[in-house]
């Protein structure tokens, strides 16, 4: 048993150090996520940054990474360290996150490294509205809990300033938007496990990943919709939910969310979307419906480089050393098409929401995975795509 700072506070759980979470199950995390965006309004040229940090208790890794993307440019900062006792500590080499005001405003910090010299950045998140806490996300496969999870959501505005190649370019609250979350439980992570059963023909073809998570600002309030799909449109996790920048109202059910796709040709991206969000009306009254239409306007490769999985020697909670640090950096028109099939990708995107016959227009991420087979869309195993 080892005491951290932490163990100070009254916020354990169970009869444990707080180090010691209560799973032992290998894909336990705990981890942050950020976006930061401009250039929707077609002023400039936009450009959207991710950034996320994980702690990895039962695995003894933390790690983190900053992903931009800058017309055909993808940049990646990456970095892993040994998690070590302290869980407050915040940092995996040259990246850092302070909280200055929980659930309001956060500190995120790229220190220039002589291992990644082309990007870097000081920001700070100030919310615009209260965070939402998601439906949880729970999923058995061959017996097995492989997701049960809890997140939640805020969007807000960023300042500060983003360093690409040398160029300072300062970031100012009236036209850098975006979302942060935090989500913790268990999920895949670390090195691949066997693929036991998994790997049974019969058994592979059923595979899928149906995905949409979408958080759209449109000043006064924001939706939160997400959504996981079988192959055959049975819903494993959905949720849609209006939340008002004013505090004091509360958060309020949009109803039932579906989905409509098209599709680049040759490819699995999304070329528009509508969402529709159906309520049930009270007896003898119609169905409240809520429709918005979504435009990607920038896709940002999540996976590529960061950790998600697609690169067998960096995932999430893979053991990487002491401490280690990288940079990457290629075009986008030369990430191999597979990659860009087998993870989600964070569009940026405009929205369009239709109510009483008004419309409003907004911003914000639009991400979408639809990976294996998916009836609706007509996929029928991992490498079909559009025509």
């Amino acid at each position: 048993m080892t005491l951290s700072p932490l163990d100070d506070y009254p916020v354990h759980q169970i009869a444990e150090t707080i180090r010691h979470v209560g799973t032992s199950d290998r894909n336990f995390y705990d981890r942050y996520y950020f976006n930061c965006h401009a250039g929707v309004d077609g002023d400039s040229e936009p450009l959207f940054l991710i950034i996320g940090l994980g702690q990895y208790p039962n695995l003894g890794v933390c790690d983190g990474f900053a992903v931009l993307r800058r017309g055909d440019d993808h940049i990646v900062f990456r970095a892993s360290r040994a998690l070590g006792d302290d869980r407050m500590d915040l940092s995996v080499g040259p990246l850092r996150i302070e909280i200055l005001e929980g659930l309001h405003r956060l500190r995120v910090v790229l220190d220039p490294s002589p291992e990644a010299p082309d990007l870097s950045f000081d920001l700070t998140f100030e919310s615009d509205g209260p965070a939402n806490l998601e439906a949880r996300h729970f999923h058995r496969q061959l017996e097995r809990v492989t997701f049960d999870t809890q997140r939640f959501v805020q969007t807000g505005a960023w300042s500060g300033s983003l360093t690409v190649d040398g160029e300072v370019m300062p970031v100012t609250a009236d036209t850098w938007r975006g979302n942060r979350d935090r989500s913790w439980g268990v999920r895949p992570v670390g090195e691949a496990e066997p693929p036991g059963r998994k790997a049974d023909p019969a058994l592979a073809g059923s595979q899928n990943f149906f995905w949409i998570y979408s958080i759209m600002q449109f000043g006064d309030y924001s939706i939160v919709t997400v959504i996981q799909e079988d192959q055959q449109g049975r819903r494993i996790v959905e949720d849609a939910t209006r939340v008002w920048s004013d505090r004091t109202r509360e958060p309020e059910w949009l109803g039932r969310p579906d989905h409509e796709l098209t599709f680049v040709s040759g490819t699995r991206e999304v070329a528009a979307g509508t969402l529709h969000f159906r309520r049930p009306g009270a007896p003898g009254e119609p169905d409240r419906v809520l429709s918005v239409a979504c435009e990607p306007m920038l896709p940002n490769y999540i996976g590529v480089g960061t950790g998600y999985g697609l690169e067998q020697d960096w995932r999430h909670g893979m053991w990487q050393g002491e401490l280690v640090v990288q940079g990457l950096r290629e075009k986008v028109a030369d990430i191999e098409p597979w990659k860009k099939m087998l993870c989600p990708v964070d569009n940026l995107a405009r929205f369009t929401v239709t109510e009483d016959g008004v419309s409003r227009t907004g911003e914000g991420l639009f991400e979408v995975a639809v990976i294996g087979p998916h009836q609706r869309y007509g996929f029928t195993g991992v490498g079909d795509v559009a025509p």
